[in-house]
C-alpha cells in the first residue's frame, strides 16, 4: 500500500518583463519572498515541492537560443542567481537529476512557428526538498500536449515519487 505525505506549493513566477521597468525589481522581490518562504518549509523536513511556472530560464541549455534572450527577465543573471539561490537551500531541480541533456523544454511560444521548429524554452520546474527527492523515480516533460488543437504554451512536467514509507 502507497502512503506518505508531500506537501506541493503551486506557484507562478511574474515575469518581469520589461526589464527597464518596475516589473523587474517586482520579480526579484517575489524571489526573495519565495527563498524565504522555502527556508522555512526546509526547517520542517517534510517532503516537499516548488512546482510551476518559475518564469526562470536556468541555463543556456534550457533555451533553443541563448543569445536571444540575454536581455529578458526569465534569462537575466541576476535572476539566474536568484534561482540558484534556491538550489543552495538543498532544493534539487527534478528535470536535472534526471536527464541532462539540453533541449528539454516546457514552453513554446504561439509565435513565429516556435512549437513546429522546436524553438523552446524551460521555465516551468519542480523543484524538490531532500526529502522529496529521496523518493524521486522519475521525471518527465509530456511535451506531446503542445501539439493538441488548441494547446497552452506550456506543457505539464511531472514527477513519479515512491511514496512508501518505512
Amino acid at each position: 500500500m502507497k502512503h506518505g505525505v508531500v506537501r506541493i506549493a503551486c506557484l507562478y513566477l511574474p515575469n518581469g518583463n520589461p526589464v527597464g521597468s518596475d516589473k523587474y525589481p517586482y520579480k526579484l522581490k517575489w524571489m526573495s519572498r519565495l527563498l524565504e518562504y522555502s527556508k522555512e518549509r526546509l526547517k520542517t523536513e517534510e517532503p516537499l515541492i516548488l512546482a510551476g511556472d518559475f518564469n526562470v530560464i536556468p541555463a543556456a541549455g534550457d533555451v533553443h537560443n541563448p543569445a536571444a534572450w540575454v536581455e529578458d527577465a526569465l534569462f537575466r543573471p541576476t535572476t539566474r542567481e536568484a534561482f540558484q539561490s534556491l538550489l543552495g537551500l538543498g532544493l534539487t531541480d527534478a528535470l536535472r537529476a534526471v536527464n541532462d541533456e539540453a533541449g528539454q523544454y516546457t514552453f513554446w511560444d504561439y509565435q513565429a512557428g516556435a512549437w513546429q521548429k522546436n524553438w523552446g524554452l524551460r521555465i516551468d520546474h519542480l523543484l524538490m526538498s531532500p526529502q522529496a527527492s529521496d523518493r524521486l523515480i522519475d521525471v518527465g516533460i509530456d511535451s506531446y500536449v503542445r501539439a493538441w488543437e488548441k494547446p497552452s504554451d506550456h506543457v505539464p512536467v511531472w514527477a513519479d515519487l515512491d511514496l512508501e514509507t518505512a
